[in-house]
């Protein structure tokens, strides 16, 4: 078993945490995850309103006795969200462990710190990871440029990012971006990381709840088959290199304003991707690990196998190396 800050601090078996993904993050997947001995985590913007919330987080109460958490990916958005009623909803349920992500988590962080929640806060940067460590957050999710979704503007990645951050930042912090196997959760170590963070690897599991033809795209393709979009509007996301991708940067290079190309790009349209396994229907996040990604294990074999390799990597390579 391999103990770290992060196990200690949140109460898990395994320095592995599912963190939270638009349209996946729901109770099968963060249930299974937790029940693997590792932190699973609901999304809590995938539900349309706070009560929506509420119920998810009681399904997966039901579905799991081990501990979870909900992320809150705090972005301006064309619809406003009520933030604060998603935060009211985490904390009636009794929800202990909350993932920020995006904004700075501030203005949020009094109203949780009340309720004796501790918070992960996920970001790109050092200069972010000082700034939310300062501002009182339990630990730090640094992302690499690796990762899915937004991975910053900086382009720094995390064999540079890890240890430059692990050089300054004294909370607990894990690594995300780029980890899909042993050798990445040996390495975040190395780079003076406390765990590893993984979505796309999460995605290609048995009881991740998405189409089957997602899962399989995912095992078929590399690590060169990502796409970094809306780079001109400085809000970059790396998704799937799919046609609706290409077209994206076809028009960016076009000069086309955000709101020519917002409904290209629209989230709902990365739901039914998910729903519906139409794989040209929308963008969808998907990281480089995809180059590592070669079967679709339950939650509890890739865990366990994650954990293992691990140790027999430390305990056998690593330590042979010492050998006088």
């Amino acid at each position: 078993m391999i103990k770290t800050r992060f196990t200690e601090m949140f109460g898990i078996k395994h320095p592995i945490v599912q963190g939270g993904m638009q349209w996946v993050g729901r109770a099968e997947l963060a249930s299974a995850v937790s029940n693997a001995g590792a932190l699973g985590i609901l999304t809590g913007l995938t539900q349309p309103t706070p009560e929506d919330l509420r119920k998810e987080i009681k399904r997966c109460r039901e579905m799991t006795d081990q501990p979870f958490g909900v992320n809150l990916t705090i972005l301006p958005t064309l619809v406003p969200r009520p933030y604060g009623e998603y935060i009211d909803a985490i904390i009636d349920s009794g929800i202990k462990i909350v993932e920020t992500a995006g904004n700075n988590p501030k203005p949020f962080l009094p109203k949780l710190k009340e309720a004796g929640v501790k918070v992960i806060h996920k970001c790109t940067a050092v200069r972010h990871g000082l700034s939310a460590e300062k501002a009182g957050v339990d630990a730090i999710s640094m992302d690499g440029f690796e990762c899915a979704g937004h991975p910053g503007e900086d382009d720094v990645p995390n064999l540079v990012l890890l240890p430059a951050a692990a050089n300054v930042i004294k909370i607990p912090m894990i690594a995300s971006g780029g980890f899909a196997d042993a050798r990445g959760l040996v390495a975040a170590l190395a780079l003076g990381c406390e765990g590893i963070n993984m979505g796309t690897r999460f995605m290609a599991t048995k009881e991740a709840p998405i189409h089957q033809n997602v899962k399989e795209k995912i095992v078929a393709s590399d690590e060169r088959s990502t796409s970094l979009i809306l780079r001109t509007m400085r809000n970059t996301s790396r998704v799937y290199g799919n046609s609706v991708a290409k077209k994206t940067i076809e028009m960016e290079g076009e000069g086309k304003t955000i709101q020519e190309i917002g409904p290209i790009v629209a989230g709902a349209k990365g739901k039914v991707v998910y729903e519906t396994g139409d794989m040209e229907h929308g963008i969808w996040s998907a990281g480089t690990c995809m180059g590592l990604i070669n079967d679709i294990p339950s939650c509890k074999e890739l865990v366990e196998r994650i954990v293992r390799e691990a140790e027999e990597m430390i305990r056998g390579r690593l330590a042979k190396s010492l050998a006088a």
